[in-house]
Parts: structure tokens; sequence; C-alpha cells
């Protein structure tokens, strides 16, 4: 423990908590992502049309 930085063991396991919690919240954040991806199928489109079709997307 950095003297320094924490005044107690408290305050220590409090911000570990924070941090665990903060980084749960990333990975529910990215698994919900994953889901709606693979939720939304899968393509038989090469490379090629995929790159087609995004930048047709971008270009309007």
């Amino acid at each position: 423990m950095n003297k320094n930085e924490y005044s107690s063991k408290s305050e220590l396991v409090n911000d570990l908590i924070r941090q665990a919690r903060k980084q749960q919240i990333q990975i529910d954040w990215v698994r919900a992502k994953l889901d709606k991806a693979e939720k939304s199928g899968f393509t038989s489109d090469n490379k090629n049309e995929i790159l087609a079709q995004s930048k047709s997307l971008l270009n309007g």
C-alpha cells in the first residue's frame, strides 16, 4: 500500500471495488455488443462485397 495515495486500507479496498465495478461495466458492454452482432446474423458476402457496401453507406 502506497502511503501517499491512500490514508487507510479501507480507502484502498474501496478503490479496488470501484475499479472492479468499472471493469465489469465495460465487460458487460462488450458482451452486449457481441450478443447483438451475433443475433443479427452472418453474411455470405466476401471481403470485397462487404468493403463496397461499407463505402456505399459512408458515401450516402
